[in-house]
């Protein structure tokens, strides 16, 4: 399933639209990648399917911050 596990983003459902306003279903699917992340209070390597926009997140804060709060149930 596309799905982030750290934002939670999923597939979106939406229109293509034509010039002559014919609607046609399709999908918004979130740029998800397989990343591997070393914890070092654990010592251990998780994989991970993330969202490029988490990976920002985890850029920004660092893997342990993150998954102190999702730990806590809360998403970025």
């Amino acid at each position: 399933m596309k799905v982030c596990d750290i934002t939670g983003k999923r597939v979106r459902i939406g229109n293509n639209v034509s010039h002559a306003n014919n609607k046609t279903k399709r999908t918004f699917t979130p740029n998800l990648q397989k990343k591997k992340f070393y914890i070092p209070e654990e010592d251990a390597w998780v994989t991970l399917k993330v969202s490029t926009n988490a990976l920002k997140t985890i850029d920004k804060y660092g893997i342990s911050e993150v998954f102190k709060k999702m730990a806590k149930g809360k998403k970025f």
